[in-house]
């Protein structure tokens, strides 16, 4: 396991102060969502259209890649389910339709344990895990927003990984809000909180053993 550095409720110093922004001022609900063109991704906080940064950077979508594959390996065989981003998780305040949810979102990799959550538009329900891989152009939202919105949802685990810092802050649900965040050196082995039997090396994941040459190239 890395080394913890400390455990914090607001997790980083590499927070920037600007958020994403908004489609409009308007309140939406995913019917609407799924009927807007996808040139531009969108995510839905409360009503709110939150417009997604561009492509992410290549050592992002290489983290992200790298942890998607370890996590994919550990489960297996296994009921639980690793999916990565584009992968909207319908996030409902109870049993209202598809149609009228205010808050659909888009994790860079979602872990669902409950089957019966997923279907062809992707999980409705809270995941038991998500992941998040920070941008600075992300951060600020991922944080606050998305974080919120992680909790009220009953979200049990949630990462968010500093390829910059090189730090994991996790946070766990306890009863109905998450506790401080853990934080911890990406280096070593760390093992998922809610699936004690996965493992994330992050050797492996910031592409430190041997996977890409000094020139990035595979």
């Amino acid at each position: 396991m890395g080394t913890v550095l400390t455990s914090l409720r607001l997790i980083s110093s590499w927070v920037p102060t600007m958020g994403l922004p908004l489609r409009d001022n308007l309140r939406h609900v995913y019917g609407e969502y799924l009927m807007w063109p996808e040139d531009v991704r969108y995510e839905l906080i409360d009503g709110e259209a939150y417009q997604m940064a561009p492509a992410p950077s290549v050592t992002h979508l290489r983290v992200a890649g790298a942890m998607f594959r370890q996590i994919a390996d550990a489960l297996e065989g296994g009921v639980c389910e690793v999916f990565i981003a584009p992968f909207d998780v319908r996030l409902p305040l109870g049993d209202e339709a598809d149609e009228d949810i205010e808050t659909v979102v888009q994790p860079d990799l979602t872990i669902v344990c409950d089957p019966r959550k997923i279907d062809d538009r992707g999980c409705r329900g809270a995941p038991d895990w998500v992941v998040e891989v920070l941008s600075p152009t992300t951060a600020a939202h991922d944080q606050t927003v998305k974080l919120a919105a992680f909790e009220r949802a009953g979200v049990k685990e949630c990462w968010f990984v500093h390829p910059t810092d090189r730090t994991v802050s996790v946070y766990v649900l306890a009863g109905a809000v998450y506790g401080r965040a853990v934080i911890t050196e990406l280096t070593g082995i760390l093992a998922a909180h809610t699936l004690p039997s996965v493992t994330i090396d992050w050797s492996r994941a910031m592409g430190e053993d041997g996977a890409h040459d000094q020139n990035g190239t595979p």
